[in-house]
């Protein structure tokens, strides 16, 4: 598998469109086990009108939505490879748990998603992941997603 993924890949393997696709880029990845990903944080997201004006902040949650995304390619290209008629389950989020946020992530930020599959399966996958800006953990958390055998179309 080439490196990096990019937008035009990503597009192939996750369901996500903009407003709500997180990650711009794969770079590192070993199948069944982790993957690293990337979302630049620029000062026109649509978040930033709301969250918050005069100090715009990421959300949190779309952190960790960020960081799911990431384990959602991992998990889709451990399960069922590159191909595009190959099943492609529907990857849902089934507990999110030791969530800690350690700094706020604001425009010009490059967030780097580490994700760590803890546990794998065709219906069940725990993943460990951390978000970085430069060498700083910014957040981390431990997420569980259940992967559906349907066909997508």
């Amino acid at each position: 598998m080439k490196m990096p993924l990019t937008y035009e890949d990503i597009i192939k393997i996750l369901p996500h469109r903009y407003p709500f696709l997180f990650v711009d880029r794969i770079v590192e990845i070993e199948l069944g086990k982790s993957a690293v990903g990337l979302k630049n944080v620029t000062a026109n997201e649509y978040f930033f009108k709301g969250h918050f004006p005069d100090n715009p902040i990421m959300p949190g949650v779309l952190i960790v939505e960020a960081m799911a995304q990431v384990g959602g390619v991992l998990a889709r290209l451990s399960l069922y490879g590159e191909t595009e008629e190959e099943i492609k389950g529907a990857i849902f989020f089934a507990s999110i748990d030791r969530v800690k946020f350690r700094r706020p992530v604001v425009p010009g930020d490059q967030l780097r998603f580490e994700l760590l599959a803890l546990r794998t399966g065709t219906r069940i996958w725990k993943m460990g992941g951390k978000a970085y800006v430069e060498e700083n953990l910014v957040a981390e958390a431990e997420l569980v997603a259940t992967v559906s055998q349907n066909k997508r179309s």
